[in-house]
């Protein structure tokens, strides 16, 4: 089985973004609905020593678009994060990672397989410890399919999967299939 870096990549993002994004805007509709505020999700963690909501929300946009930016320039360097912002400018952080992966086309994408990478990720620096390791930046060799695989993607779904479980300890009625979106099913 052949998959290119694009199929790899660009829908499986869109996929869990579209996903995500559905979700936010159901919390703004269980919250008018419930008489509360979405902004007050914005600060909330599962645990004390875990990265609050709106962290999560601007990881999902830096492990996708900028992972691809990664990609393609060979040095992970996105953005410095915001912090805490109104529940609707996550929602704008949303709209706008998919816009920009949307804007990607397969010829693009693809142009950039093949090549040797050597990119500084945040890691734990003792993996063996990873729990209590202290993390800074690493330098490791990858080709773009398995920083995609290996470093991408899993930080992607973590932070994703962080803030929709951030949003079901809040109440929100939300299950499995609002996280999963709309498959990509072949045509029947």
């Amino acid at each position: 089985m052949t998959i290119s870096l694009y199929d790899l990549s660009v829908p499986t993002f869109l996929q869990t973004s579209r996903a995500i994004g559905n979700v936010l805007d159901r919390a703004v509709q269980y919250c008018g609905e419930a008489g509360a505020n979405p902004d007050d999700f914005v600060e909330v963690r599962l645990f004390d020593d875990m990265a609050p909501f709106h962290f999560q929300i601007e990881a999902l946009k830096n492990h996708s678009v900028w992972g691809l930016k990664t990609v393609k320039t060979g040095a992970f360097t996105p953005p410095p994060l915001v912090g805490p912002m109104p529940f609707s400018d996550l929602q704008a952080i949303v709209r706008q990672a998919i816009a920009d992966l949307e804007a990607l086309t397969p010829d693009e994408v693809n142009s950039w397989s093949g090549k040797d990478l050597e990119i500084d990720v945040f890691r734990p620096l003792d993996p063996a410890n990873a729990s209590t390791s202290k993390w800074g930046p690493q330098r490791l060799a990858f080709t773009p399919e398995t920083y995609l695989l290996t470093y991408s993607l899993p930080n992607f779904y973590f932070h994703v999967v962080t803030a929709y479980n951030i949003l079901r300890a809040q109440g929100m009625p939300i299950g499995k299939g609002d996280y999963e979106g709309t498959l990509r099913s072949k045509p029947a």
